[in-house]
């Protein structure tokens, strides 16, 4: 029924219930205590109110005023802390938020997992086959990040794979170290959420930093305009005490017609600093977070994080003054006092400038942080994964030199109670798997809805989640560093003009083109119902010559096929073994364990299917029994 250890795996649903129960019994406690502060302002305000004007009617002015400056002190003292209460519920209903996700993540309830799209190559070679990345995905599981560089980050470990020995051992060991960091992982989550809930785009923050801020004689007009605006000042200040005529007029004109002149120029630079505002007061959130943690236990996340820690460009310091700024900008939002902190000085041309020296000071930087932040992020996404799964075990990756009796690297599979992630725990089916040696083939036969297709997804899933440095959906997981081809999703293309035959034979003409490459590592392929896009005669010969080629070729793998003849090539490539699926007939249904066998498939289900659903049915022919050694009848339609 799945993996040894389903109630292990099990175990955080309760977990998790408890912490969103007694959260939920602090927010009603919050509650009341904030309808009492509600309450307390009005009753405050109104009995303020009523003293204060019985005060002054009866002309106890002096009395009134200590009144209202009472009641006023009182109300904004009640009002603060009722502020905070709110603040505080507002973060305890986003860390709900985070926990129920999780529960969702568990229960696989994909409508209560938000989904966010990731481009991928039209011509990947596993992303869509394996569902990686779509809707109801491995990437829809698993994504926790905040940021769209953390999402690409994580994506383009699972999608850009084998990485090198030491890039899997830096990243396994960041992730394992996470693992046990739950508080970590959940507080960067809310503090993402909690300064808003937009995605934090690295690549609109980098793209917005580095082009140079400004135009030509930007600081001399700076220093024109404050000089003008320091003589209208000056000189309305002798207007007004008597000693000058109102020679203010005159430079307030001309320092006006200067502000008209350049005041289009600083339209581009407005909406560059309200683009950046409120993402960079989300990063610099994020950053002040990491910075004030100690990571003496945590010396792989201590390690990622360094770049952050420097005392001479702490982020979030440096994004604090930056964020600043473009706040000032922003006041071009409002027309009436835009217009009147212009009028009495250069607003936007001193901003503007100071804008540019932040954004010197970060623009070196940013990207390092941004990095830091993405690495961050995605090992935190597979950490939370492996928390949320207990019973998934973490893999070891054998010795991927070449002996000295070899040829070719050594290709390697080896699982134990392998199970298929995406599947609930309480229906996963399990199976054992070993495949050693380039040229290794397994050919898998079996009835329709059997569960091939599904074990070839399983095997890619896993192998995909184990070389990001993941744990796997197993009980032990032994693999050598591989790169992974699939041919199981195919799909035609009436805008290419493709055919669904045509597009298989591109596909496998790929496939087989990798597999022939010896100076890269062994392809793992994983090819369903092959060549069934063409007639019984055709496919079994095709099939037969593609079978041969990979068995000669840098890879290994399994083949899933409709043609019980196929399996007769066992006699005639010795890489090659049969294993199969099959179903029973109970009370005139069909019944599937998904149990892998080794052999033929000695069973046919598809006229028993299409009896059962009421198609016509030719009685003498036979339906679902024993294999018959017919070769018609062998060639009979499996899944």
């Amino acid at each position: 029924m799945g993996l040894t250890d389903v109630p292990a795996a099990l175990s955080r649903i309760p977990a998790l219930e408890r912490i969103i129960g007694r959260v939920d019994r602090r927010l009603r406690h919050a509650e009341h205590v904030s309808t009492r502060y509600s309450r307390w302002r009005l009753a405050i305000f109104v009995t303020g109110a009523v003293l204060t004007i019985t005060f002054f009617h009866e002309q106890w002015y002096r009395t009134g005023n200590t009144v209202l400056l009472f009641f006023v002190a009182l109300f904004l003292v009640v009002a603060r802390y009722h502020n905070r209460l709110e603040e505080r519920m507002q973060r305890m209903r986003r860390w709900r938020g985070i926990k129920t996700t999780h529960l969702a993540r568990l229960r696989l309830d994909w409508a209560a997992i938000s989904y966010h799209t990731v481009t991928v190559p039209e011509q990947h070679p596993y992303a869509r086959d394996l569902d990686i990345v779509g809707p109801h995905s491995l990437l829809h599981l698993i994504d926790t990040t905040s940021s769209s560089n953390g999402r690409e980050r994580l994506a383009d470990w699972l999608l850009t794979q084998p990485p090198t020995p030491d890039q899997w051992q830096r990243r396994h060991e960041l992730i394992r170290e996470l693992t046990r960091l739950t508080l970590l992982r959940d507080r960067l989550t809310l503090e993402a959420s909690t300064v808003g809930e937009a995605e934090l785009n690295g690549r609109r923050i980098e793209a917005a930093l580095t082009p140079e801020i400004g135009f030509p004689l930007l600081i001399p007009l700076l220093l024109i305009q404050g000089a003008l605006a320091a003589a209208t000042f000056s000189l309305a200040a002798a207007s007004a005490a008597g000693f000058l005529p109102d020679y203010w007029i005159l430079s307030f004109a001309a320092y006006a017609a200067v502000y008209l002149l350049h005041s289009g120029r600083i339209e581009p630079i407005f909406s560059r600093a309200l683009s950046l505002y409120g993402e960079l007061d989300k990063l610099r959130a994020l950053f002040l977070y990491l910075e004030r943690r100690s990571y003496r236990a945590t010396p792989m996340t201590g390690r990622l994080c360094e770049p952050l820690l420097g005392h001479d460009h702490r982020p979030s310091t440096a994004l604090r003054r930056l964020a600043r700024v473009t706040h000032a900008l922003s006041i071009r939002a409002h027309p009436l006092a835009h217009l009147v902190v212009n009028g009495l000085g250069p607003w936007d041309l001193y901003f503007t400038w100071r804008l540019n020296r932040e954004r010197t000071r970060v623009v070196g930087h940013i990207g390092i942080w941004l990095d830091v932040l993405s690495e961050l992020e995605a090992a935190s996404a597979l950490a939370t994964f492996a928390f949320l799964h207990p019973a998934c075990r973490w893999p070891t990756p054998s010795d991927t030199g070449m002996a000295q009796t070899e040829s070719k690297p050594r290709a390697r599979l080896t699982a134990t109670a392998l199970g298929h992630p995406l599947i609930p725990a309480v229906r996963r089916v399990t199976n054992d798997l070993t495949l050693t040696g380039v040229g290794r083939i397994m050919l898998i036969t079996g009835s329709n809805m059997s569960g091939k297709s599904t074990f070839l997804r399983t095997i890619g899933i896993n192998v995909c989640l184990a070389q990001a440095g993941a744990p796997v959906c197993a009980d032990r997981f032994e693999w050598a560093w591989t790169r992974i081809w699939c041919c199981i999703r195919v799909d035609d293309s009436l805008e290419a003009g493709l055919s669904y035959f045509y597009a298989e034979v591109k596909r496998l003409k790929r496939l087989l083109d990798a597999a022939r490459d010896c100076a890269q590592r062994p392809v793992l392929f994983l090819i369903d119902e092959i060549f069934k896009g063409t007639n019984n005669r055709e496919r079994l010969a095709g099939s037969r010559t593609y079978i041969d080629a990979l068995a000669k070729s840098n890879g290994f793998g399994l083949v899933t096929t409709h043609d019980l003849e196929l399996a007769e090539l066992e006699h005639t490539i010795p890489s090659l073994s049969n294993a199969h699926f099959q179903e029973t007939v109970q009370a005139n249904q069909l019944e599937f364990d998904y149990r892998l066998r080794p052999g033929p498939c000695p069973t046919t289900n598809a006229l028993r299917i299409m009896a059962l659903e009421g198609l016509p049915v030719d009685a003498s022919a036979p339906a679902g029994g024993r294999r018959s050694t017919n070769r018609t009848t062998q060639q009979g339609a499996l899944e």
